[in-house]
């Protein structure tokens, strides 16, 4: 799994679960993340192959973004991913087996959704990252807010009589 985690907000931005992961897969999930939400001003991660390689330096230096790589050995230097980690495996991946790879996504997706959208975090407050917003559906669409002028109303002309 490649965990991408927003240390400002809190927020799990993707989980990336695949058989195996390489530099392709990490810039895959950067450059979508970056279209969404913008470069960011550092890039915290692992020494691991994967974040090390070339390609990806050279993709992160060409976006603009800089790396911070922690020191081998040093997990506290990432202390909100080692916690996020722990938390994936106590809430769910100790409690679940997986028997095909895309239920593993699906499943694992899902939690990820949970842990932004619904799950209180006690670091902002007992609330959620990410919470979900109703927005009742004339208000999601500027358009919908300008309604149509009411029809004039005409003026009744009085019938006539026999009288």
């Amino acid at each position: 799994m490649f965990n991408v985690i927003d240390e400002f907000t809190h927020e799990c931005l993707s989980i990336r679960v695949a058989r195996r992961l390489n530099s392709t897969d990490v810039i895959d999930v950067l450059s979508g993340l970056f279209i969404l939400r913008g470069v960011p001003g550092h890039v915290r991660s692992d020494n691991g192959p994967e974040f090390i390689a070339k390609a990806v330096q050279d993709w992160i230096t060409a976006v603009g973004a800089k790396t911070a790589y922690i020191a081998p050995g040093s997990p506290w230097e990432n202390g909100y991913v080692e916690s996020f980690n722990a938390r994936l495996s106590d809430e769910l991946l100790n409690g679940e087996i997986f028997y095909s790879l895309r239920e593993a996504q699906i499943v694992i997706e899902s939690w990820r959704r949970h842990y932004n959208t619904i799950r209180p975090h006690g670091s902002i407050g007992y609330k959620p990252p990410a919470p979900e917003a109703f927005v009742p559906a004339f208000a999601a669409w500027p358009a919908a807010l300008t309604r149509p002028a009411p029809p004039a109303k005409l003026t009744l002309v009085q019938r006539p009589t026999l009288n």
